[in-house]
């Protein structure tokens, strides 16, 4: 979701940054850290003495809840979207359900019929247990899914639960992924569905 079907850097980096602060980190060496996991996690790993990632993770989605300004689709991703058979296609993201809806709405971006969440796994990206369960809900097996990602977290995660993977780079992150497709937007591509259900994303 963010990263790839909208834009949510500049809400997440400023509420991630003044928590940063507040615990004595550097936030232009943190922030880049962050992107693509679950808060828990990120937070857990830094070992901060005295903190418990579990309340601060929540007091952090609560400020994302809250600072929604800025948020945007993707360029061509609602009609992307739009032209996707309802039923095909799910969203997996390391945020709350919660925050998913609330930039999903300020972004201008459906709401999925299958959406998986940070709260529904127990280990976040790059476990592959969210694109496993996303794969689930979807009723196909997951090397016949095609997984968007922005961060090497994401990437990591659908290439272990055996997924195509297809790398979008409107979010501006610096890492590079030689080894998958990339776009940077979907101004340039559609959705083709064939007479046997496949679905392929092809240039315009």
């Amino acid at each position: 979701m963010d990263g790839t079907i909208l834009s949510s850097t500049a809400a997440a980096e400023r509420v991630w940054g003044a928590w940063a602060e507040r615990h004595g980190l550097d936030p232009v060496e943190f922030l880049p850290t962050m992107h693509g996991k679950r808060g828990v996690d990120t937070i857990r790993q830094l070992n901060l003495p005295g903190v418990d990632p579990e309340v601060e993770a929540a007091k952090i989605t609560q400020a994302e809840i809250e600072d929604v300004d800025g948020i945007v689709a993707i360029p061509g991703a609602a009609e992307f979207l739009a032209a996707l058979p309802p039923q095909r296609w799910a969203i997996v993201t390391s945020s709350t359900k919660a925050l998913a809806i609330r930039r999903l709405e300020a972004a201008g971006l459906p709401v999925p019929q299958q959406i998986v969440t940070g709260d529904d796994v127990t280990s976040g990206k790059p476990d592959p247990q969210c694109y496993l369960l996303g794969a689930r809900k979807l009723g196909v097996p997951p090397e016949s899914c095609l997984v968007f990602e922005d961060v090497e977290a994401g990437v990591k995660a659908g290439e272990a639960a055996g997924a195509e993977v297809m790398v979008i780079t409107a979010a501006g992150h610096k890492a590079l992924f030689p080894d998958h497709p990339s776009i940077g937007d979907y101004t340039g591509v559609f959705p083709l569905i064939s007479e046997d259900g496949k679905i392929s994303v092809v240039e315009k």
